[in-house]
């Protein structure tokens, strides 16, 4: 049996994926958690195969969460669950441990064989992310977004959101101070001089949502 906890703070899409999963005889849901402290406990105590892990959960977010479970749990392998096309993030989750990377507005009977793929040991590799993969193997230095940490980078996008300093910093559970800080950050790696460049650099290179 392949044990699944599904770490999500929506619980309508807790809801989905469980029904989901649930129909396979192979999968057993082990448990569901709502926030960063929940996923790294559950984990410990519920000894899942596969992890679940929504990318955009409140406090730290899942790309901070992916890597400490990486670090506590190697055995476990982890799934994104995202509202963020792959462009965005798949290759982080990927450099950080990731056994796949999904979106959300793809079918969620998709992640039964990413499920099922994971916990054979292997990376379920969608079209998109390929082409992901793809696209940054054949830049040989990488776009300069690729210097930021996972941390600038989220920052950028929020930026170029139109986010506020004090937005962003409850969203992230972080200081003004630390906002700006990340900010001086940005400009200097990518060489850019304000929040309107920041924008721009995002448009530029496809890294915003599309509406």
């Amino acid at each position: 049996m392949i044990r699944v906890l599904i770490a999500d703070d929506h619980a309508v899409v807790r809801h989905g994926v469980r029904r989901i999963l649930s129909e396979e005889q192979e999968i057993v849901i082990a448990g569901e958690a709502e926030n960063e402290e929940e996923t790294l406990r559950f984990t410990a105590s519920l000894d899942p195969d596969v992890v679940v892990l929504d990318i955009t959960m409140p406090g730290r977010g899942g790309l901070d969460v992916l890597r400490d479970l990486k670090v506590r749990h190697p055995r476990v392998a982890v799934i994104i669950l995202s509202v963020h096309p792959e462009r965005i993030y798949a290759l982080r989750a990927l450099k950080g441990g990731a056994a796949g990377y999904l979106t959300k507005k793809g079918p969620l009977t998709e992640l039964v064989t990413a499920v099922k793929t994971a916990a054979s040991g292997e990376r379920y590799i969608t079209k998109e992310v390929a082409e992901v993969l793809a696209k940054h193997a054949i830049e040989e230095e990488g776009p300069r977004h690729s210097l930021l940490s996972d941390r600038e980078h989220q920052v950028m996008i929020m930026i170029a959101e139109g986010r506020s300093p004090a937005e962003m910093a409850k969203l992230l559970s972080l200081s003004i101070k630390t906002i700006s800080t990340y900010r001086t950050r940005i400009l200097k790696k990518l060489d850019l001089k304000g929040n309107v460049e920041i924008a721009k650099y995002v448009l530029k290179n496809r890294l915003a949502e599309e509406h």
